[in-house]
């Protein structure tokens, strides 16, 4: 069960998936953010291309792996007792397996009867390196591929630059905020989704290449908009991962390039 390409089949996407386009707004001084609106974004559970480091992108992300699987499941038992994303006015997710099954899981406990999709919260497109270890990357590319590195160039021909895709998520962001005003949104995403809401919506010089983020695998990060700016409510909350009885392997460990500057 080790080997790449292993696709889990549990939690496959429920038929109340729909493939329609969030509304994005082109101009960031578009049609002004209600107060109180909220938007909570949840990172996908561990996924093979996390656990074999490989880059999945589009064409090779294989959804979560077991552990990935039991992270989501023990978030909705914690969503289930808490009600703390009760009355959710929508859900969305990526067109990313990964998030898509993390998504189906976790709607167990908010009961969502629609859960909606778009490219507009997948990760960062990688191009034609769609499926490489991250080392067969760096090497065939000679491109760095931490956050924020080389912002103006992308991961490999055909990708995304780091300044496209965080302009790409946080138009998307800003536009859930303006269809769903004064509601609660849930965004069921990737950690570059949440770190462009950092570095956007927190407005961090250099693109964010002066900082690193990490959010934990299935950990919640709030965001409540005061009216005149953006408030940033909690980050990589993840304590259902610390509970008790919840085993210990569930609490993945950030890579490398994290916390090490190689």
């Amino acid at each position: 069960m080790s080997e790449r390409g292993i696709t889990s089949e549990a939690h496959q996407a429920p038929d109340t998936f729909v493939g329609e386009p969030v509304a994005v707004d082109e101009d960031d001084a578009g049609p002004e953010i209600a107060q109180g609106t909220r938007i909570v974004i949840v990172r996908h559970g561990e996924a093979w291309c996390n656990a074999q480091q490989f880059v999945g992108g589009p064409k090779s992300c294989r959804g979560l792996t077991p552990v990935g699987e039991r992270q989501a499941a023990v978030l909705a038992r914690r969503l289930a007792r808490t009600h703390e994303l009760d009355g959710a006015a929508a859900v969305w997710t990526s067109e990313l397996p990964r998030a898509i099954e993390t998504a189906a899981i976790v709607n167990e406990s908010l009961g969502a009867t629609t859960i909606q999709r778009s490219r507009v919260f997948s990760e960062r497109d990688p191009g034609e390196a769609d499926g490489l270890f991250w080392n067969e990357l760096q090497g065939r590319y000679g491109r760095s591929s931490k956050p924020g590195d080389d912002p103006d160039l992308p991961l490999s021909p055909g990708g995304e630059t780091w300044i496209e895709f965080l302009d790409r998520a946080a138009q998307g962001l800003l536009g859930l905020a303006r269809q769903y005003p004064g509601e609660l949104v849930v965004v069921v995403a990737h950690g570059g989704i949440i770190d462009a809401s950092l570095i956007r919506f927190l407005g961090l010089p250099e693109h964010g290449s002066t900082v690193r983020f990490h959010a934990e695998h299935t950990s919640l990060t709030e965001w409540q908009h005061t009216g005149m700016r953006w408030r940033l409510v909690r980050y990589n909350d993840d304590a259902h991962l610390a509970e008790p009885d919840v085993a210990s392997e569930l609490h993945t460990p950030p890579p490398l390039w994290v916390h090490t500057e190689v």
